[in-house]
């Protein structure tokens, strides 16, 4: 399974912007994409997860309302729109692909991620 994230960059507090995460290589169809942040000097932090099967979803409480995860599987492509960000949402953005589809915060931890996009950065200017 490759991952290619995409779309982030220098956006002003309170602006929006799209992530892409980009798939490929998936040979079952059960599988959830995660995304996850990691800010300087903190630990990676999963944030969204969005199911492949039942589009099932899961926020983190600092992204819930602001962030929408969406999905186009005939593209194979994952989305994170997001809106009102903040300079705290300054962050490396990384999503990755685990077997199975359920979303939770019991399945936001790293390891159960077997693949992993390049991560992009996004700076939230004050």
């Amino acid at each position: 399974v490759q991952l290619q994230a995409s779309g982030g960059g220098l956006v002003q507090a309170g602006g929006s912007q799209r992530l892409s995460c980009a798939a490929s290589g998936f040979t079952d169809d059960d599988y959830a994409i995660g995304w996850f942040r990691q800010a300087p000097g903190k630990e990676r932090e999963g944030i969204s997860c969005i199911g492949s099967s039942d589009g099932n979803t899961w926020y983190a409480d600092p992204v819930k309302g602001r962030f929408t995860v969406g999905s186009d599987n005939t593209e194979k492509t994952v989305y994170l729109q997001m809106n009102s960000l903040k300079p705290e949402d300054t962050a490396v953005y990384y999503c990755a692909a685990k077997l199975g589809h359920l979303c939770g915060s019991f399945t936001m931890q790293t390891i159960f991620y077997v693949s992993w996009g390049q991560g992009t950065q996004v700076t939230v200017s004050s």
